[in-house]
Protein backbone atom coordinates (compact mmCIF):
# COMPACT_ATOMS: atom_id res chain seq x y z
CA UNK A 1 0.00 0.00 0.00
CA UNK A 2 2.85 2.36 0.83
CA UNK A 3 4.43 1.72 -2.59
CA UNK A 4 1.18 2.55 -4.37
CA UNK A 5 0.77 5.77 -2.39
CA UNK A 6 4.38 6.78 -3.08
CA UNK A 7 3.94 6.10 -6.81
CA UNK A 8 0.74 8.16 -6.95
CA UNK A 9 2.34 11.08 -5.09
CA UNK A 10 5.45 10.92 -7.30
CA UNK A 11 3.37 10.88 -10.51
CA UNK A 12 1.26 13.81 -9.31
CA UNK A 13 4.40 15.76 -8.41
CA UNK A 14 5.97 15.03 -11.81
CA UNK A 15 2.75 16.09 -13.54
CA UNK A 16 2.65 19.34 -11.53
CA UNK A 17 6.25 20.06 -12.55
CA UNK A 18 5.39 19.57 -16.24
CA UNK A 19 2.31 21.79 -15.95
CA UNK A 20 4.45 24.56 -14.43
CA UNK A 21 6.98 24.17 -17.27
CA UNK A 22 4.23 24.54 -19.86
CA UNK A 23 2.70 27.54 -18.04
CA UNK A 24 6.12 29.21 -18.05
CA UNK A 25 6.56 28.47 -21.77
CA UNK A 26 3.12 29.89 -22.61
CA UNK A 27 4.05 33.04 -20.68
CA UNK A 28 7.34 33.22 -22.58
CA UNK A 29 5.48 32.92 -25.90
CA UNK A 30 3.07 35.68 -24.86
CA UNK A 31 5.94 38.02 -23.96
CA UNK A 32 7.74 37.24 -27.23
CA UNK A 33 4.57 38.08 -29.17
CA UNK A 34 4.22 41.39 -27.30
CA UNK A 35 7.88 42.29 -27.92
CA UNK A 36 8.03 40.87 -31.48
CA UNK A 37 11.08 38.89 -30.30
CA UNK A 38 12.00 36.81 -33.35
CA UNK A 39 14.76 34.88 -31.59
CA UNK A 40 12.41 33.64 -28.86
CA UNK A 41 9.56 32.99 -31.30
CA UNK A 42 11.91 30.88 -33.46
CA UNK A 43 13.11 28.91 -30.44
CA UNK A 44 9.61 28.23 -29.10
CA UNK A 45 8.03 27.27 -32.44
CA UNK A 46 8.47 23.82 -33.91
CA UNK A 47 9.78 23.64 -37.47
CA UNK A 48 6.48 21.85 -38.20
CA UNK A 49 4.29 24.61 -36.72
CA UNK A 50 0.71 24.89 -37.99
CA UNK A 51 -0.57 28.27 -36.76
CA UNK A 52 -4.28 28.80 -37.37
CA UNK A 53 -6.13 32.09 -37.08
CA UNK A 54 -9.82 32.52 -36.30
CA UNK A 55 -10.28 33.77 -39.88
CA UNK A 56 -9.14 30.42 -41.23
CA UNK A 57 -5.73 31.71 -42.34
CA UNK A 58 -2.94 29.18 -41.71
CA UNK A 59 0.72 30.02 -41.18
CA UNK A 60 3.97 28.06 -41.08
CA UNK A 61 6.70 28.74 -38.55
CA UNK A 62 8.41 31.16 -40.95
CA UNK A 63 5.11 32.98 -41.61
CA UNK A 64 4.29 33.16 -37.89
CA UNK A 65 7.66 34.64 -36.91
CA UNK A 66 7.76 37.04 -39.88
CA UNK A 67 4.27 38.36 -39.08
CA UNK A 68 5.51 39.60 -35.70
CA UNK A 69 9.06 40.62 -36.64
CA UNK A 70 7.85 42.64 -39.65
CA UNK A 71 5.29 44.49 -37.55
CA UNK A 72 2.37 43.18 -39.60
CA UNK A 73 0.80 41.92 -36.37
CA UNK A 74 1.13 44.13 -33.31
CA UNK A 75 -0.17 43.20 -29.86
CA UNK A 76 -0.22 46.01 -27.32
CA UNK A 77 -1.67 43.87 -24.54
CA UNK A 78 -2.49 40.18 -24.07
CA UNK A 79 -4.44 38.66 -21.19
CA UNK A 80 -4.94 34.89 -20.92
CA UNK A 81 -7.77 33.54 -18.78
CA UNK A 82 -9.51 30.23 -18.12
CA UNK A 83 -6.32 28.35 -18.97
CA UNK A 84 -6.24 24.57 -18.71
CA UNK A 85 -3.29 22.31 -19.40
CA UNK A 86 -3.50 18.59 -20.12
CA UNK A 87 -0.28 16.62 -20.51
CA UNK A 88 -0.02 13.21 -22.15
CA UNK A 89 3.51 11.83 -22.39
CA UNK A 90 5.53 14.55 -24.19
CA UNK A 91 2.52 16.46 -25.51
CA UNK A 92 0.66 19.30 -23.80
CA UNK A 93 -2.73 20.65 -24.84
CA UNK A 94 -3.34 24.18 -23.60
CA UNK A 95 -6.71 25.90 -23.86
CA UNK A 96 -7.41 29.47 -22.86
CA UNK A 97 -9.29 32.64 -23.69
CA UNK A 98 -7.11 35.35 -25.19
CA UNK A 99 -8.21 38.94 -24.69
CA UNK A 100 -5.95 41.44 -26.39
CA UNK A 101 -5.52 44.89 -27.80
CA UNK A 102 -4.02 44.87 -31.29
CA UNK A 103 -2.75 47.77 -33.38
CA UNK A 104 -1.96 46.34 -36.81
CA UNK A 105 -0.74 48.81 -39.44
CA UNK A 106 -3.60 50.16 -41.53
CA UNK A 107 -6.23 48.69 -39.22
CA UNK A 108 -5.83 50.75 -36.07
CA UNK A 109 -6.40 49.65 -32.53
CA UNK A 110 -8.84 46.83 -31.88
CA UNK A 111 -9.90 44.65 -28.97
CA UNK A 112 -10.18 40.93 -29.61
CA UNK A 113 -11.37 37.98 -27.55
CA UNK A 114 -10.68 34.49 -28.92
CA UNK A 115 -10.60 30.91 -27.80
CA UNK A 116 -7.18 29.33 -28.33
CA UNK A 117 -5.97 25.73 -28.43
CA UNK A 118 -2.21 25.17 -28.36
CA UNK A 119 -0.40 21.87 -28.82
CA UNK A 120 3.10 21.74 -27.38
CA UNK A 121 5.62 18.91 -27.73
CA UNK A 122 8.66 18.36 -25.56
CA UNK A 123 11.74 17.92 -27.72
CA UNK A 124 15.30 17.91 -26.39
CA UNK A 125 14.04 18.98 -22.93
CA UNK A 126 12.26 22.02 -24.38
CA UNK A 127 8.57 22.63 -25.05
CA UNK A 128 7.89 23.74 -28.62
CA UNK A 129 4.64 24.94 -30.16
CA UNK A 130 3.50 22.40 -32.76
CA UNK A 131 0.00 23.71 -33.47
CA UNK A 132 -2.22 26.64 -32.58
CA UNK A 133 -5.82 27.23 -33.51
CA UNK A 134 -7.82 30.32 -32.66
CA UNK A 135 -11.61 30.38 -32.82
CA UNK A 136 -14.31 32.98 -32.38
CA UNK A 137 -16.20 32.82 -29.13
CA UNK A 138 -20.00 33.06 -29.07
Amino acid sequence: MSLIFTTVVYNASAQDKLVKEVEKTVDELTQAMLKADGTTLNRLASNHLSYGHSSGKMETKADFVQTFVSGASVFEDIQLTEQTIQIVDKTAIVRHTLSATTNDPGKGQANIKLGIVLTWVKTNNQWQLLARQAFKLP
